[in-house]
């Protein structure tokens, strides 16, 4: 016989499950705030982690950000041509990037990075028992692993995304004076001109909660890992595909409250 609520009974399951493990997060997440908030504080760690995070994400970033310059003025060239507005590429190539792509693609890109190498280093401590080890030492694993990591990508990103916005504008620089005809100094004028405060400080708020989400990924994963050798896989993939899905939600819901913020 056919059980016509099965259907409903899996989507019932299905939402427990989503709200069980909303309700996970948001707690480790307090917990890892209230870490943060209160001593004692692990500075050799911050600075440990501050280098893993931001220093040796430079070249990644960097990377992506000129190509991605480069690649938006091609195309915005192109499509401006169709209308004779080839002039507003500079313009449209800046809030582009410090406005979007900035932030976005760089925490993408430490989703990939970052998250990743977190979840498996603290899962890989999980299911060998060294937070325990911890525990037993008398040392909290939320103020000694968790907190360092999520106030460096809290500090690191909105940095890393700075200069991810100099080098993407001058990506699309180099490919509109070289190849698309554009003179330099008007090129720079316009780019000037153009761009406001309120564009470059919504990015850098955008990317401290980019840090902030993708850290706290890493960790929360890899702290709850169970299973061994293959729990660690599976984390490392569920911190990174979690974190590239919240930077996804939570940009559409910061470009709603900041474009009010500083204006379109």
């Amino acid at each position: 016989m056919i059980n016509i609520l099965a259907p409903v009974t899996q989507i019932g399951a299905a939402t427990l499950a989503t709200l069980r493990a909303a309700g996970a997060v948001a707690i480790f997440g307090g917990r890892a705030l209230a870490a943060m908030l209160t001593p004692p504080y692990f500075f050799g760690q911050l600075a440990r982690q501050l280098l893993r995070i931001g220093y040796f994400s430079i070249p990644v970033v960097g990377l992506t950000a000129i190509f991605t310059g480069a690649a938006l003025a091609l195309n915005i060239y192109v499509g401006g041509a169709r209308f004779n507005a080839e002039a507003f590429v500079p313009n449209i190539v800046v809030i582009g990037i410090t406005r979007e792509l900035g932030p976005v693609l760089a925490a993408l890109m430490l989703a990939g990075r970052v998250s990743a190498a977190i979840a498996a280093e603290i899962g890989t401590m999980r299911v060998t028992e060294q937070l325990d080890a911890l525990n037993t030492l008398s040392t909290n694993p939320y103020k000694y692993l968790i907190a360092p990591r999520i106030l460096a990508g809290v500090i690191a990103l909105p940095l890393l995304v700075a200069v991810a916005d100099v080098i993407g504008v001058m990506g699309g620089f180099v490919v509109s004076t070289q190849s698309l005809g554009f003179n330099g100094a008007v090129y720079v004028k316009n780019t000037l001109d153009f761009v406001t405060t309120g564009d470059v400080v919504s990015g850098i708020i955008k990317a401290g909660v980019f840090g902030f989400l993708l850290t706290l990924m890493g960790c929360y994963h890899g702290f709850t890992s169970k299973g061994g050798a293959q729990g660690v896989g599976r984390a490392t993939t569920n911190a990174v595909v979690s974190a590239a899905i919240l930077i996804f939600a939570s940009n559409y819901m910061l470009t709603t409250v900041l474009t009010q913020a500083f204006g379109e």
